[in-house]
């Protein structure tokens, strides 16, 4: 692959559609971050850790409070995860 691939920049429709639709991931985050991708949260308590379950796109899907928990909800909801570094 050359170089010029690895900085090309899918837009959100493109990511959106990877994998049919049906691509998500997992992101740790911190209870303060939470409001910005879930605006309709009730207000929680800082510092703790959490984990959001995100479409491939970016789009809030569920936050959770354990990693295993996300990992059930994209399994029920028949979505495939893809491993991020």
């Amino acid at each position: 692959m050359e170089h010029e691939d690895m900085d090309a920049l899918l837009s959100d429709d493109q990511l959106a559609g990877l994998g049919g639709g049906r691509l998500a991931y997992v992101k740790p985050m911190r209870s303060e971050e939470v409001n910005r991708l879930f605006p309709q949260a009730p207000a929680m308590q800082p510092g703790l850790k959490l984990f959001a379950l995100l479409a491939a796109d970016g789009s809030p899907i569920a936050v959770t409070q354990s990693r295993d928990a996300a990992l059930a909800n994209a399994l029920e909801n028949e979505l495939e995860l893809a491993s991020l570094h």
